[in-house]
């Protein structure tokens, strides 16, 4: 069972699956093509990915021009933001942040021409996302720098650690 949230971005939906506690901890499911196509959710997702980083690792802001994403975190605490990169939008530029974990049960669905990144809040974390189409490199992807001016994204950490190709330096 998932409930369905509209968000600021046109087309970019907030997620919140069931959980069963109990004295172990809990459990989740991730993905159900049937509860989410009865939500209105048809996308076929075709690859699952998934990256585990330290605190402070930021990574994104990518996306590209036909991807859908879902994405959530199944261990840590992640700091998503969203943003539209669609020059043709009137909605250009506008980003939203959210906080995953897996106790939060949230994942956020992702249109192609948007950008996302992460910043990890935990000492470890994994992000987690399904794609709508198979990963051919990022050749294929467009990067917008995390501390671009054109979209005054407040990041909760001065000095994040970033691969070269999202503006850092091998560290």
């Amino acid at each position: 069972m998932i409930k369905v949230y509209e968000t600021t971005l046109p087309g970019v939906k907030k997620i919140e699956r069931l959980l069963s506690r109990d004295h172990r901890g809990f459990y989740a499911e991730i993905y159900s093509k049937e509860a989410y196509f009865q939500n209105g959710i048809t996308i076929e997702f075709v690859e699952d990915d998934f990256s585990f980083s330290k605190k402070d690792v930021l990574r994104g802001l990518h996306g590209d021009s036909k991807t859908w994403k879902l994405v959530s975190c199944p261990f840590g605490k992640l700091y998503l933001v969203v943003v539209n990169n669609d020059p043709a939008s009137e909605y250009f530029g506008k980003w939203e942040a959210f906080i995953l974990t897996p106790e939060s049960r949230l994942q956020i669905l992702i249109p192609p021409l948007y950008g996302n990144g992460h910043l990890v809040l935990s000492d470890f974390a994994m992000f987690h996302y399904k794609q709508s189409e198979y990963y051919h490199g990022q050749q294929e992807q467009f990067v917008i720098p995390w501390n671009d001016p054109r979209f005054n994204i407040p990041w909760p950490v001065e000095n994040p650690i970033l691969s070269e190709r999202d503006g850092g330096f091998n560290q």
